[in-house]
C-alpha cells in the first residue's frame, strides 16, 4: 500500500511539472507581445542648385520641340529640367527650370554658339536672361495648383531678411492666396533673393503682391529697390 501511495504521489509531481512548463511556454514574452511598427523618417531637405533661362518664343510648341532635341547636349552640361513656366501675360514668355549640377559647366553652356543657334530655330526672339541660384528652401504645393508667382528684390542683409518673412508667417500668406514653394539666392549675388509661390487665389495674390502692408514688411526687412515680379502657369 505505501508502494502504491508513493508512486501516485510521484505521477502528480510529474504532471504538475509537465503542466508548469507548457504555461511557461504559452507565455514566452516574443510570443506574447505586440510586434512594433517601423516608421518611416521624411528625408531632411538638401539644398540644390538651379540654372533659369528666361526668353520669347515665337510659337511655343515649335520652340518645345527643338528644345526637347537638345536634351543630350543639356544632360553632357550637368543640367536636366526640372519645370517650365509660361507667362499669364504673355504665354510665349518661356520660364525653363533646370537642375544644375556644377556651376562653370551651366555657364559654359549658356556662353555656346551652339546654344544660340538652337534657340534660333526654336523662334527665341529676345535676348535670354540666366540666372544661376542655391534653392534654400523647397515645398512640394498641390499638383491643382498650376499657378506661380517668383518675386525677385535684393536686401541689404540676408538674414534680416529671412528674419522679417519668417515673421509674416506662412499662414498670411497662405490666407492672402500665397502657397510658400521656394526661397532661392543669386549664386553671383547672394542679396539677390528669389522668393516663388503657387496660387491658390489669384485674385488675393495680385492683390497681397500690392498691398501697402506688404511693401512696409519687405522695407522693413531690407528689400532694397521695386521687385521684380512675374506671374506664370506651371507646364505639365
Amino acid at each position: 500500500m505505501k508502494t502504491i501511495l508513493t508512486m501516485f504521489v510521484a505521477m502528480l509531481a510529474l504532471s504538475f511539472t509537465s503542466c508548469k512548463k507548457e504555461s511557461d511556454k504559452e507565455a514566452t514574452p516574443a510570443e506574447s507581445s505586440p510586434e512594433k511598427v517601423a516608421v518611416k523618417e521624411e528625408p531632411a531637405f538638401e539644398p540644390f542648385k538651379v540654372m533659369v533661362i528666361t526668353h520669347t518664343v515665337k510659337d511655343f510648341d515649335t520652340w518645345k520641340k527643338a528644345f526637347d532635341e537638345h536634351e543630350s547636349v543639356r544632360t553632357a552640361s550637368g543640367l536636366t529640367l526640372r519645370a517650365l513656366g509660361r507667362d499669364m501675360d504673355n504665354p510665349n514668355k518661356v520660364y525653363v527650370f533646370l537642375n544644375m549640377e556644377d556651376l562653370q559647366k551651366a555657364k559654359d553652356f549658356a556662353a555656346n554658339p551652339e546654344l544660340k543657334e538652337r534657340m534660333k530655330k526654336g523662334g527665341v526672339t529676345s535676348a535670354p536672361e540666366f540666372i544661376y541660384a542655391d534653392v534654400i528652401r523647397f515645398e512640394e504645393s498641390p499638383a491643382t495648383l498650376k499657378g506661380r508667382v517668383r518675386i525677385g528684390h535684393k536686401v541689404k542683409d540676408f538674414d534680416a531678411w529671412l528674419k522679417g518673412y519668417d515673421a509674416e508667417g506662412k499662414e498670411t500668406r497662405m490666407v492672402n492666396g500665397l502657397v510658400d514653394r521656394a526661397i532661392s539666392r543669386s549664386i553671383d549675388d547672394p542679396n539677390m533673393v528669389y522668393v516663388t509661390f503657387a496660387i491658390s487665389d489669384l485674385e488675393k495674390a495680385k492683390a497681397r503682391i500690392k498691398d501697402p502692408a506688404l511693401k512696409k514688411i519687405m522695407t522693413d526687412a531690407g528689400v532694397i529697390g521695386k521687385p521684380d515680379v512675374v506671374f506664370y502657369n506651371a507646364v505639365e
